[in-house]
């Protein structure tokens, strides 16, 4: 079968520097020997073929990949540290990766994008494990070739499980193979929505209606957030967030809702929960066009530091977490 100018392989791998759709492998390493033995020669291939190469990677790891090339390479290589651009795991897609496809119409561009790592919190994995199998359907059709690293000696194995199931390539040192595990991303995506923990009973509450409306409910969170210690700037994306949060839930939730708010480990963390349904898994993760609906979330998605969204049979839980400082 030929797919983008090039034939596919019996084993389904693609060749490289083949055009294509998306390539998406989960690299599995041990330490900063195989790390750099993994990634680095990725890239140099990358830059071989004349494709635009992106490495969003956290500390240590980017460290160790702008040390192992030389100048001229890292002139031509873009580098963020993933625990800041994907501090918020939601919006890795939108300002990340497509962000970076969209500058290079018409080109196949090389990513290394490691948003799992030993020492995140274990309340952000469900979105960075969900993340990982939406990108299988945001880049579906885009010439990019996406590597994610997963450190097997220090992630825990049903991590490395999960991984097999949002990656359809796995890959180490020099091989590549089919997952085994790979299945239907949106249905894998749909796997980590399952229910958040209970808000804590010493949270302050209020109900969003009409009649409230997003003016109560930003002072609301500002006198709360003030009196937490927020600096300035988080206690205005609060505010942004939970206005974004409050007007869908009164545009399409049937214009009432439960607004609540409470500090955890350093973090301010609001929740709405309505009666509204969010049908489609990446509203939120990427900007839409114009005249769809999904701008609010996506807002959200870029001021907080966390987004979880659970969607139940009779309505839609946000959750979203706002570091104080």
């Amino acid at each position: 079968m030929t797919v983008g100018g090039s034939v596919d392989r019996a084993d389904g791998l693609r060749p490289h520097g083949s055009l294509g759709t998306l390539e998406h492998d989960a690299f599995l390493y041990t330490d900063a020997s195989t790390y750099r033995a993994g990634l680095v020669p990725f890239i140099r291939e990358g830059l071989a073929l004349g494709e635009p190469v992106l490495v969003a990677v956290p500390q240590p790891g980017l460290g160790l990949l702008r040390a192992a090339l030389d100048d001229s390479e890292l002139a031509r290589v873009r580098t963020a540290d993933m625990s800041v651009d994907g501090r918020n795991p939601g919006r890795i897609i939108g300002s990340v990766l497509t962000a970076f496809v969209a500058e290079h119409p018409g080109t196949r561009v090389r990513i290394i994008g490691e948003p799992i790592w030993a020492g995140r919190d274990a309340a952000e994995y469900p979105a960075c494990a969900e993340h990982e199998a939406l990108i299988n359907v945001a880049l579906a059709d885009a010439p990019a070739f996406i590597r994610c690293p997963y450190d097997v000696t220090k992630l825990e194995k049903s991590v490395l499980v999960d991984a097999t199931r949002t990656h359809p390539i796995m890959a180490s040192d020099d091989d590549r193979w089919a997952s085994p595990g790979y299945a239907d991303p949106a249905a894998v995506a749909m796997l980590f929505d399952s229910p958040l923990p209970l808000s804590p009973p010493d949270a302050d509450v209020m109900v969003v209606s009409s009649t409230t409306g997003t003016r109560s409910a930003r002072r609301f969170v500002h006198e709360f957030g003030t009196a937490a210690g927020m600096t300035a700037e988080r206690l205005g994306d609060l505010r942004l967030a939970v206005q974004e949060l409050v007007i869908n839930t009164l545009v399409h939730s049937g214009g009432q809702g439960l607004l609540s708010i409470w500090t955890t480990g350093g973090q301010v963390v609001c929740q709405i929960q309505d009666g509204g349904r969010i049908s489609d898994p990446l509203v939120g993760r990427r900007p839409p066009a114009p005249p769809e609906v999904g701008h609010g979330l996506y807002i959200v998605h870029q001021v907080c530091d966390l987004v979880r969204i659970h969607r139940r049979s009779t309505g839609t839980t946000v959750r979203v977490h706002v570091d104080v400082r």
